[in-house]
């Protein structure tokens, strides 16, 4: 499995264009530059496509021409950004397009697909497995909301060769009975967000640093993370330390901050 992050940033990416912090300032001279969260797999699978997205994939010579399932995690305006889907229609002969989502981001795509156009919605919820084309996907719950309780999900996503891959953003810590549905999993990768650094004041819906330590600790112990699962921050933002410091405090949890436009191999032709 071929995952491209075509952004591992927070909604405002880091550096946030407005702000001269010293975590802004040291992303921009070292230019590490973030965007929205979003990945491509496969050339086939795209997870999230906030407004940002489209853009990205074309800067990194990369087309979602084959794009033909789209999951969506929920509806925060990072995460989707429908008016793609009409971008989409313009182009003759476009392909079918299934989008997986919870019902209340489903409702917010609907507008933007017109009655001809070969779009497929399909509602999801946490607990669902399903196929989507030859990817087994299981929704897991989010401790996220947007609307209401439950209308945020993440999704445990295995390819056609076998590689596993848990897609963890956005979130809060979860309770422990929540790790019981990826129990044993034994991911290939791990992407889990990090949004928040040192300031877990700032929201109870994401995870800082400590709450990334301690949620990786608790997916080890459940056996979801093992001793070859590649861990992967994402959905990085600028209440981070400076790079070399954020390096440093992820690699004590075994784990690393993903890039944009970084290609992660997963599975059993991976390294």
């Amino acid at each position: 499995m071929e995952v491209v992050l075509l952004g591992t940033g927070a909604a405002d990416g880091w550096p946030n264009p407005f702000c001269r912090c010293a975590s802004c300032e040291d992303a921009r001279r070292c230019g590490v530059l973030r965007g929205q969260t979003s990945a491509l797999v496969d050339d086939e699978l795209l997870i999230d496509c906030g407004p940002e997205a489209p853009g990205a994939a074309s800067r990194l010579g990369r087309t979602l021409a084959g794009v033909g399932h789209l999951l969506i995690t929920h509806a925060h305006s990072d995460h989707l950004g429908p008016q793609a889907l009409l971008s989409r229609s313009w182009v003759p002969g476009v392909g079918r397009l299934e989008v997986v989502g919870p019902a209340d981001a489903l409702d917010l795509c609907r507008p933007w697909v017109g009655p001809g156009d070969p779009v497929r919605f399909t509602p999801v919820t946490a607990g669902d497995r399903i196929a989507v084309g030859a990817y087994d996907v299981r929704v897991l719950p989010a401790w996220h909301r947007v609307f209401s309780d439950g209308d945020a999900v993440l999704y445990d996503v295995t390819g056609p060769d076998g590689a596993r891959i848990l897609w963890a953003t956005d979130t809060g810590p979860w309770p422990d009975d929540w790790f019981d549905a990826v129990r044993g999993a034994g991911f290939d990768a791990v992407f889990l967000e990090e949004t928040l650094g040192d300031r877990e004041d700032v929201s109870q819906a994401h995870l800082g640093l400590a709450r990334f330590g301690r949620m990786l600790a608790s997916l080890r112990l459940a056996g979801a993370v093992d001793h070859h699962t590649d861990v992967v921050a994402v959905h990085l933002g600028h209440h981070n330390p400076p790079l070399d410091r954020l390096a440093a405090r992820l690699a004590e949890h075994g784990a690393r901050a993903g890039l944009d436009g970084e290609v992660v191999a997963s599975g059993p032709t991976s390294p």
